[in-house]
C-alpha cells in the first residue's frame, strides 16, 4: 500500500476574518502527481504558501510522511524535503546552464551520496540536463535562454536538490504551445521519482499530466477525483469548468 507523502489535515488561514483556506484536508501519496484546480481566489496558491511555510496557518496541520511541519520556517520545510517552483523563475542569469545546476547541487552537500544511484555529481547533472531537455544548451549563459528554457532550468535546479515533494505553481505560464507540451513530458518523467503538486490553469496541460485532481472553491475542497470524475461533477461544472470540461 502506498504511503502518504503529504498529509494536510483541516488546514486553514484567516486574514482578518477572511478565510482564504478553510479546513482543507488532503492526502497525497508517495510518487503521486496531484493537480490543484480552481478559479482565481479559490485558495490554490495560498495552500501552496501554507505547505511551504511562506504563510503561517491559523488552524490545522501539515505532515511530510510522519513528520509534522506545521508553521515551520521556510528553510526548515525545504530541508524536510519540500521544494517549490514559483511562476517567476529565479536562476543565475550570468552563469551557464551547467554551472547553475552545479551551484544548486552544492546547497545540499550530501545529495548525490543520498540518491542511491552511485553516480558522480557530473553524471547526476548530465541526467538532470537530459531530463529538462537542455543538454545542448549546457554551456549557454542562462540570460540567453528562452522563457520556456528558463522555466525548465529552474525546475532542474529544484530536481538537483532532490526534494521529496515538488510544488509547481503554474509551470506553463507564458509558454508557447510547444513549450507547454514539452513541460508536460518533463513533468510526466518526474512522476514516481518525486511527489508532485501542480497548480495550473491550462486545461490542455492538466489533461496531459493529471492523475488525480483536487478542486478548490472559496478556500474549501469542492471535489476530488480523476479527470473524468472531475469533468462530470456537476458542482465543478457550475463553479469552475462550465460546459467545456477539461479541454
Amino acid at each position: 500500500m502506498a504511503q502518504a507523502a503529504l498529509t494536510i489535515d483541516g488546514l486553514s488561514v484567516d486574514f482578518e476574518g477572511f478565510k482564504a483556506v478553510n479546513g482543507v484536508s488532503m492526502i497525497v501519496e508517495d510518487g503521486e502527481l496531484r493537480v490543484l484546480l480552481g478559479a482565481n481566489g479559490a485558495g490554490k496558491t495560498t495552500l501552496m504558501d501554507l505547505i511551504s511555510g511562506k504563510t503561517k496557518s491559523t488552524g490545522g496541520r501539515v505532515f511530510v510522511h510522519d513528520t509534522e511541519i506545521t508553521n515551520w520556517e521556510e528553510h526548515k520545510i525545504a530541508r524536510a524535503g519540500i521544494g517549490r517552483k514559483f511562476q517567476i523563475p529565479s536562476v543565475f542569469k550570468e552563469l551557464t546552464v551547467r554551472r547553475n545546476l552545479e551551484v544548486a547541487s552544492c546547497k545540499n552537500p550530501g545529495v548525490f551520496a543520498n540518491l542511491g544511484f552511485g553516480f558522480s555529481a557530473k553524471a547526476k547533472i548530465d541526467e538532470v540536463l537530459e531530463l529538462i531537455g537542455l543538454t545542448e544548451e549546457a554551456g549557454q549563459v542562462a540570460a540567453y535562454l528562452s522563457h520556456g528554457q528558463t522555466q525548465w532550468l529552474e525546475l532542474g535546479l529544484l530536481i538537483t536538490q532532490d526534494p521529496k515533494i515538488i510544488l509547481l505553481d503554474e509551470p506553463t505560464a507564458g509558454m508557447t504551445q510547444a513549450e507547454t507540451h514539452k513541460t508536460s513530458l518533463i513533468v510526466n518523467n518526474l512522476k514516481g521519482r518525486h511527489t508532485i503538486i501542480v497548480v495550473e490553469h491550462d486545461m490542455a496541460f492538466v489533461r496531459e499530466i493529471a492523475e488525480r485532481i483536487t478542486v478548490l472553491h472559496l478556500g474549501q475542497v469542492l471535489a476530488e477525483g480523476s479527470v473524468a470524475e472531475i469533468e462530470n461533477d456537476p458542482k465543478v461544472r457550475a463553479a469552475y469548468l462550465g460546459s467545456k470540461g477539461i479541454t
